[in-house]
């Protein structure tokens, strides 16, 4: 049976996964505007406008928590820093997606907001599998995928990634229990 809480929080060493509110609707924008990042998403527009982040907090407010979870990743001294989705999208398990602001690139935030995604959704989703996928272009973030245990599944994926306006390729992995 899966556990359904209202609004959980993860803390893990430095950090904590909590639902994006209204009030960080500018620190998102900020961070968010930014090509590099969104460029290595499948949803996220550029430019990434306080509009933008607006109907994102809006849209993680709808979102059934039973079939869909994001957390702002949130450092203790720098405040958010990113944002880590998972949800389920038809796929053998739930989707893992995640992407840091550029100041806090190459900290190990990533994978450390990674495994505690994980860990939360093995324990409260029941879930045994869980698959995420990143483009050719972006090895940084296989790396931080196989960090946290996600191993290569050999398929290719072609993915339209709205800030870029064109496929990509994309290669998927899988974290299994």
């Amino acid at each position: 049976m899966c556990v359904i809480e209202p609004s959980p929080v993860v803390e893990t060493r430095r950090l904590a996964l909590r639902a994006p509110q209204a009030q960080d609707v500018t620190r998102l924008a900020a961070l968010a505007n930014d090509a590099d990042i969104a460029r290595m998403t499948l949803r996220m527009p550029h430019p990434f406008s306080t509009h933008d982040a607006e109907a994102f907090v809006l849209n993680v407010q709808g979102q059934d928590p039973a079939r869909a979870r994001t957390f702002l990743i949130e450092h203790e001294d720098h405040g958010p820093v990113g944002v880590l989705g998972i949800f389920e999208d038809g796929d053998v398990g739930p989707e893992v997606g995640y992407w840091i602001g550029r100041p806090f690139w190459g900290r190990g935030y990533a994978t450390e907001a990674l495994e505690a995604g994980v860990a939360w959704a093995s324990r409260n989703w029941r879930r045994r599998a869980l698959v995420a996928g990143h483009f050719d272009d972006n090895p940084a973030s296989g790396r931080v995928l196989e960090k946290a245990g996600f191993l290569y599944t050999g398929e290719v994926r072609q993915g339209f990634s709205r800030a870029r306006g064109e496929d990509a390729r994309t290669r998927r992995m899988v974290w299994l229990a």
